[in-house]
């Protein structure tokens, strides 16, 4: 313990080193920080929407009474849903960062209204928003680099190497103390900031558990890369210079370079191409026979074929009607893309066996359920949500019932369990 203590008084006389340990654990807290306030202004968004709700919801009241038309109801009511941050969101952000997590629906077409933000572009999201994950991932290996670039040849440099290795414990017993020694304060630098945020936010012990594990796996590749360049004999400088080109390939060029070729491999269409198809088929709608309309809604759902046949008056029924038309037009598109983007995921995570950056970055997405797979998850959840929206207008609107003001209260609300 005694050497260990006197190990790190050395280490912590090095202006340089004692800068770069302070630099990293502020770097760590300022990303904390960051991931905080963002979840903080997310859980606000989400917590603001009951109030804006009602107030909406009002004005639409106020309009339907008059009339007492469920199509109306139907039209013009926006339904939010959200999808509300995990404690662990906070480190990584991941895709809450480029995709929406607060959508309002309307009983209407809906894949245009998921796919319509469906409009960032990926490659320009890869590094992601500066938070944890960013710092680990990206910034800590240059820490490790600074730190362990020169372990043994600053001091074969210096001509002491001889001298340390001729100590009685010296030679690989002093050499994996100054490892350890150094491996503890980055791991301190970023783990201590991190437990701090996670208790705070309530994070279940287990997963801190393996983010803490996560970082010091990380931090160990690292610091075995700098070992095997260590080996090689080369000065300092030399070493320094190896290391920054493997980062900057490890880190930036491969993982760019491998999500190019993904997309490639497998080609996806965008979101915003469903959207558009959706509104084609909904716009043509207007010139195609309101009877042709209507059989094949019924086809698809016989439950409301014995609704009363239209007149020639507009009637919201065959305008909800072709509406779903639109949907199940897409709903191929919808399968393949949505196969696509998994297969995409897939691959990236497959490739994180190969690349510790990537593996790093994903692993802590889904812990922190910020994935792909959570987004997904949350568009699920929107599908059976407006499922139950447009059964619920539908029972006004094919049965001709009027529709009160107190029937706005007896709509579904996102969140609910599904009825028995």
């Amino acid at each position: 313990m005694t050497l260990i203590i006197h190990e790190l008084r050395l280490l912590l006389r090095q202006r340089l080193s004692a800068f770069a340990l302070l630099l990293l654990a502020l770097l760590s807290i300022a990303a904390l920080a960051a991931g905080m306030a963002e979840v903080v202004r997310q859980r606000a968004a989400i917590a603001a929407i009951p109030a804006q709700q009602a107030e909406d919801i009002g004005a639409v009241a106020d309009y339907v009474s008059r009339t007492r038309d469920a199509g109306s109801a139907a039209y013009y009511s926006f339904h939010p849903t959200w999808d509300a941050p995990s404690p662990l969101a906070f480190a990584a952000l991941g895709m809450r960062d480029v995709s929406p997590y607060i959508l309002r629906v309307r009983a209407l077409g809906l894949e245009a209204q998921i796919y319509d933000g469906d409009t960032f572009n990926p490659e320009l999201a890869l590094p992601g928003r500066f938070d944890f994950a960013f710092v680990l991932v990206f910034v800590a290996p240059l820490f490790v680099i600074a730190l362990f670039h020169d372990l043994k040849s600053g001091e074969r440099e210096a001509g002491r190497q001889r001298t340390l290795d001729a100590l009685p414990r010296g030679g690989g017993a002093l050499w994996r103390r100054r490892t350890a020694v150094r491996l503890a304060l980055i791991w301190a630098a970023l783990a201590m900031p991190f437990a701090f945020a996670a208790l705070v936010e309530g994070v279940a012990a287990l997963a801190i558990l393996i983010v803490l594990v996560l970082i010091a796996a990380y931090l160990l590749f690292w610091i075995a890369l700098a070992a095997l360049v260590e080996r090689l004999g080369w000065r300092s400088a030399t070493n320094a210079a190896t290391l920054a080109a493997a980062w900057l390939v490890l880190v930036l060029v491969l993982p760019t370079l491998a999500h190019v070729a993904i997309n490639r491999a497998v080609s996806v269409n965008q979101g915003a191409e469903i959207a558009l198809a959706q509104r084609e088929v909904v716009n043509r709608a207007w010139d195609v026979p309101r009877q042709d309309t209507m059989r094949r809604f019924y086809a698809s759902h016989p439950e409301w074929a014995d609704s009363p046949p239209l007149g020639t008056a507009f009637h919201y029924k065959w305008y909800l009607a072709f509406h779903q038309n639109g949907d199940e037009s897409v709903a191929p598109q919808v399968r393949a893309y949505r196969a696509g983007l998994e297969r995409r995921d897939a691959a990236a995570r497959a490739l994180g066996w190969v690349l510790p950056s990537v593996g790093v970055q994903a692993l802590l997405t889904r812990l922190a359920d910020t994935d792909l797979t959570a987004q997904l998850a949350y568009q699920d959840r929107i599908r059976a949500f407006h499922k139950r929206l447009r059964r619920f207008y539908y029972g006004y609107l094919f049965t001709d019932r009027p529709f009160d003001r107190t029937d706005f209260d007896r709509a579904p609300e996102f969140g609910d369990p599904e009825p028995a």
